[in-house]
């Protein structure tokens, strides 16, 4: 998820070698969030923890992200934006690798935590970064190539993690992420222009946004769609192994069949108003995972069901962050800097959710929380006619 930091303008750098980097970067600090949605299953194993347990990674992550975005803009001051991005990248590939050497379930979770921190600081400083590294008819092509790594993340990062956790265990995933993080500070280091710093968004801008209703619609939908989707999507590769009996070397190719849909997912509800995309949105999750239990039992249920569930996510990130902006258009930073706060909450408590629901009632019924929250989101939307279009 995205924020916008509001800096003043930078010199520009000529050629395309820092989008390209932001777009890797992007890409790995996606796949660090989601890498345990593919790796479930042995990370429970290995460190001798229930499914729901191990599903708390993701939630450890999104929570310190949801705290860390908001409030390092209050703590960053006038500190060069480049040198924070380098410093996060590094703090990333630390916790990367300190995850691959964790011999025990409170280790692996400390990295998490770090984790969390680089993430959240990512994310703040991403959106605003086009328009101060290219030239301004570049703008645009820049901040698709920069973003088009959410989409990469989920088509190989995820997948790719799956098959490397499979084929030689789940630690060297998470070394993998850690060496390339490394890799990607560096290559920051050198690559972006300086990034002088203004002022950062005060916490009476962040109030004074969320007393716009449009705004507080837009979070509402953020919670129901997100904290459902992460309830089921979490458990992920457990679910599927127990409800249609797929093999762990399959897992990875279904999760590459979700990423390739939830890409045209993205370009799909790109092209709509906010509204109608949170529409689409809601309806094909909330369609997805009610039918799931019924229709999701064979191999080939299954795969159909998950192209649908990620043709209708894929396009979450970027309709909630266009709806922010339609809704407080003045005043971007502020309404980002809150979206991405509810947004990753959202992802924790989500994980959290599904965790409980599968280690008390089972992994196969956890498809019912965001069938009964995506509806939910559906009828918000329905009944919210100011940004319908």
């Amino acid at each position: 998820m995205t924020t916008i930091c509001a800096d003043q303008v930078a010199p520009r750098t000529q050629g395309w070698a820092a989008p390209v980097a932001m777009a890797a970067t992007v890409f790995t600090v996606v796949t660090a969030e989601l890498m345990p949605v593919g790796l479930l299953t042995p990370i429970g194993s290995a460190l001798h923890v229930s499914e729901g347990t191990a599903g708390l990674t993701l939630t450890v992550t999104g929570v310190v992200s949801a705290l860390a975005a908001p409030v390092l803009p209050l703590l960053l001051g006038k500190l060069d934006r480049r040198s924070v991005l380098v410093g996060l990248m590094a703090l990333l590939g630390a916790a990367g690798l300190l995850a691959a050497l964790a011999p025990g379930f409170g280790l692996l979770a400390a990295a998490r935590v770090l984790m969390g921190i680089s993430l959240g600081g990512v994310w703040l400083l991403t959106v605003g970064l086009a328009p101060r590294i290219v030239p301004p008819h570049a703008v645009g092509p820049a901040t698709s190539l920069i973003f088009s790594g959410i989409g990469i993340a989920s088509v190989l990062g995820i997948p790719a993690g799956a098959y490397v956790g499979e084929l030689i265990g789940w630690r060297w995933a998470f070394a993998a992420v850690g060496l390339l993080s490394i890799v990607l500070s560096v290559a920051l280091a050198f690559l972006l222009p300086p990034l002088p710093a203004a002022a950062a968004v005060k916490v009476g801008d962040v109030l004074a946004v969320l007393k716009i209703k449009q705004v507080r619609v837009g979070l509402a939908l953020v919670a129901l769609v997100v904290t459902g989707h992460f309830s089921a999507y979490t458990y992920v590769r457990p679910l599927l192994e127990k409800l249609a009996g797929i093999s762990p070397t399959l897992i990875g190719s279904l999760l590459l069949a979700y990423g390739v849909a939830g890409v045209f997912g993205n370009f799909l509800t790109g092209s709509m108003r906010p509204a109608r995309a949170m529409t689409f949105i809601a309806a094909g999750v909330a369609a997805a995972s009610l039918v799931m239990p019924f229709l999701g039992t064979t191999l080939t249920g299954a795969l159909i069901l998950l192209l649908v569930w990620g043709l209708a996510y894929g396009g979450t990130s970027v309709s909630t962050q266009a709806w922010g902006h339609a809704a407080a258009p003045s005043a971007p930073e502020a309404s980002s800097a809150v979206l991405v706060g509810v947004y990753n909450g959202s992802i924790a408590l989500g994980a959290f959710t599904g965790g409980q629901v599968a280690d008390h009632v089972g992994t196969t019924t956890v498809t019912w929380l965001p069938a009964l929250l995506a509806t939910a989101a559906l009828i918000v939307v329905l009944t919210n006619r100011r940004q319908r279009g």
